[in-house]
Order: C-alpha cells, then structure tokens, then sequence
C-alpha cells in the first residue's frame, strides 16, 4: 500500500471510530436521569441507612452566602457535606477553612462549573486533581468525594476519580433552588417531595452559577427541611456518616 492510500484509509477509520468513542465517553450520562439513578445505581445517588438523610450543598465556597449557612447549621448541631469549586475555593479560602473547622465533609467539585461532556480524557482529569489538590492545601485534608457539575458523568470522569481516589455521588432529591422564580416554599416542597430515609439532598450555599441571591432563598428554606425531617424521625449530617456503601468513611 502506497503512503497515500495508507493515510487515506487511517483517516477513514479514525473517523468511523468516533462516534464510537464519543458514546463510550458520554455513557454515563444515564445516570443523570434521577429516577434510574435511585433505582439501579444506589451508590451514586448517595442512598444511605433509613434512619439517616445526607444533606449537602454545591458551589460553593462563598465568604458572601456560606457563612449564613455555617451559622445556621452550627446553632441546629448539623454537619453537612460541601461540594467545593476550586475558581470560589481560591477567591474564600478562610470560608473553607472554616468549613472544616466546624466538622463539615469537605468534597470536590471540580475546579470550573463546566460540563464534562465538553472535555476530554486531560482535561477532565486537570480539572479535577487541581481541584482536589486545592482542597487538601486549603483544608490539611485530602477530599474523598466528588460531584461532578450539572450532575452528569463521562467516562473520562470515572477514570479520574479513580486514579484520584475520588468516589462520585450524585443525589437522590434537590431543591432547585438555583431557578430565579424558586421561593423558600418551592424549594421545601421540591425537596420533601422526593425525600425518603437514606436520602440525600443537593442545595446550594452559593449563588455563582445560579440566579443572583437564590442563596437566601435556600437559607430560608433550610429550616422547615431540617424541621420535617427531625418530625420524620431522621437524622441529618454528612455523607461520611450516611451509611453508603462503599463510600469512604
């Protein structure tokens, strides 16, 4: 075979191998779908013990809104897990440190709010060790967890987190809180709507990627959702003591 004609026949079927390699990196997106997730993939959503809900939040660091929600948190003797942004935690690194001083589950993630369908295997896989590297500097603790932005996974994210020794978890309910037209009352029901035993709810304490001040709406909302659920005969507190399993601990 000529050099041309091996170059055109290279050509040829790297092009008929990428639809290929595009559904093998995007197939995890299944488990964005939350009703499958809660079902086949336990872990993922973050289902932990009946007796217990997770409560976590994303986005933040904030010196802003987080503090209000450390405050409140710390005068309801709650812990919770927070998700941190390496672009807010470099901007609030004393919020953070505050964070795990209080005893709050610090996790990762990602160092952008980006989705990870656009990126590749290295970038990924920057994204998310610079991200972590951030966390262990800021905090004196490598983060065990990840959640990845708009809750959707890649292959190339599995793949990180594990050379990372990142484990990553979804949720199970949410309040969408980050809507513009989201109200203290919207975002209780939205959450108690789904909410069971072994639950665990995604909020956010952070308005960067969200409508600006939809922060006070979950601070709000907190309250009544910590209230139903002390009713309901729950614990609340952070994904390491959730009870999931294979989650480190």
């Amino acid at each position: 075979m000529t050099p041309s004609r091996l170059a055109r026949s290279t050509a040829l079927a790297s092009a008929a191998a990428l639809p290929a390699l595009a559904a093998l990196h995007a197939a995890p997106v299944v488990s964005t779908f939350g009703p499958l997730r809660n079902r086949a993939m336990p872990r993922l959503a973050g289902q932990g013990r009946p007796d217990h809900v997770a409560l976590t939040f994303d986005d933040g660091p904030d010196h802003l809104s987080t503090p209000h929600f450390l405050t409140l948190l710390a005068a309801r003797r709650v812990r919770a897990t927070f998700f941190l942004l390496g672009s807010m935690l470099s901007r609030s690194p004393g919020t953070a440190k505050d964070m795990a001083a209080a005893g709050h589950e610090i996790a990762v993630h990602g160092w952008h709010h980006r989705p990870l369908l656009l990126r590749g295997p290295r970038a990924t896989y920057d994204d998310l060790a610079r991200a972590r590297d951030a966390v262990a500097d800021v905090t004196g603790k490598p983060p065990t967890l990840f959640r990845p932005p708009y809750g959707v996974m890649t292959t190339a994210a599995h793949l990180a987190c594990r050379r990372l020794d990142l484990t990553p978890v979804l949720w199970t309910c949410w309040g969408e809180d980050w809507r513009a037209r989201a109200t203290p009352r919207s975002v209780r029901d939205t959450v108690l709507r789904d909410l069971r035993g072994g639950g665990t709810v995604l909020l956010h304490d952070s308005d960067c990627t969200s409508a600006t001040g939809s922060w006070r709406t979950t601070l709000a909302a907190l309250p009544h959702i910590l209230d139903t659920c002390g009713t309901r005969g729950w614990q609340v507190g952070p994904l390491r003591e959730h009870g999931v399993p294979g989650l480190p601990r």
